[in-house]
């Protein structure tokens, strides 16, 4: 097989990464500002229950978790599986476990902010939503950019665990190519596919960082 030939079906496995990727961010993100909410609910049970939610997601392997999605509706409801099914569990999986942990840095960056802000914009007139989006909330995404971004890169590399389910992203297809050629050059360009990949992420996440500075 040629380098071209080689590159060329690598992109394609690329393609599905930056697609997982890319949904994995645009309702990971908004879903883990509700669990962040559920988290510090005032109402024990829903706490309970968010709590529970996210500590198994944080305390068992993501690979696990995406062969539950993906496996569980036939052993759970008999449901056959299909083929398209595949990269819908990989969505499914991926949402999930990243939601949790944007929750957690929600929480911890909401709480940090001074009740005096809360106090303050009460006085002003504000009401609660009006607080929280206009005041505290673009405060705390500065806060928490930099873990935002040590989480987004990890999803970056995290793409290659759809190969569980055998969903043909980068990493599955870098796998095959180097079991049938017997070389270790897929392995490589595919290592400087997500290098790329992550370099690009963190430009990106350094520059909505300098955006940003002016609340220092």
């Amino acid at each position: 097989m040629t380098v071209g030939k080689m590159v060329s079906q690598l992109a394609g496995g690329m393609f599905v990464s930056i697609q997982l990727f890319l949904v994995t961010l645009i309702f990971s993100l908004p879903l883990g500002m509700v669990v962040a909410f559920g988290r510090m609910s005032k109402n024990r049970l829903l706490q309970g229950v968010v709590k529970a939610y996210i500590s198994i997601m944080r305390g068992t392997p993501l690979m696990l978790q995406l062969m539950v999605v993906y496996f569980g509706p036939y052993y759970l409801f008999k449901i056959k599986i299909t083929n398209s099914y595949r990269i819908w569990a990989a969505w499914i999986g991926f949402v999930v476990n990243y939601a949790a942990y944007f929750a957690e840095i929600y929480r911890s960056g909401i709480q940090s902010m001074p009740a005096g802000q809360y106090e303050a914009a009460k006085l002003l007139g504000y009401s609660k939503p009006q607080t929280f989006f206009k005041i505290i909330l673009p405060q705390v995404i500065k806060r928490i950019l930099p873990s935002v971004t040590n989480e987004v890169i990890t999803l970056v590399k995290d793409t290659s665990l759809a190969f569980t389910i055998s969903v043909l992203e980068m990493f599955a297809i870098a796998k095959a190519l180097a079991s049938s050629q017997t070389s270790l050059i897929p392995f490589v360009a595919a290592g400087v596919f997500y290098y790329l990949f992550n370099l690009v992420v963190a430009m990106a996440m350094d520059f909505a960082e300098r955006k940003l500075a002016y609340y220092q």
